[in-house]
């Protein structure tokens, strides 16, 4: 599986990297468990609607931060990608936390995904 990143998605991975200290390592793992399960799996993760159909766009909700002690995988990191089965692609469309970001940047997916 080949994953790619959107550059807003950078610019959210190095913000957070100054808080959560582990979460580039985190991700890697997640990466390993991504190219095994691309698809939705809820209640961990769950495709998001509202877009166009040939757009496959989930929204990853527990993702273990080792830099949250205690917290585990409720942590409150959120993840949204694009999985491109055909191509055997996960582009990598943004990272946040949910204590300083309620929701998913809709504005975004919108610039990329529309309706």
């Amino acid at each position: 599986m080949q994953f790619e990143t959107l550059p807003e998605y950078d610019k959210d991975l190095k913000r957070l990297l100054k808080k959560f200290r582990t979460l580039e390592e985190d991700i890697e793992i997640l990466k390993k468990v991504l190219a095994v399960q691309p698809k939705e799996s809820p209640p961990l993760s769950f495709r998001l609607t509202g877009y166009k159909e040939e757009y496959f766009i989930v929204k990853v909700k527990k993702i273990t931060c080792r830099a949250l002690k205690g917290r585990g995988a409720n942590s409150g990191l959120r993840l949204i990608y694009e999985y491109k089965e055909s191509e055997g692609k996960i582009v990598l469309v943004e990272i946040y936390f949910k204590g300083a970001d309620e929701s998913e940047n809709k504005e975004r997916l919108q610039s990329y995904y529309g309706k």
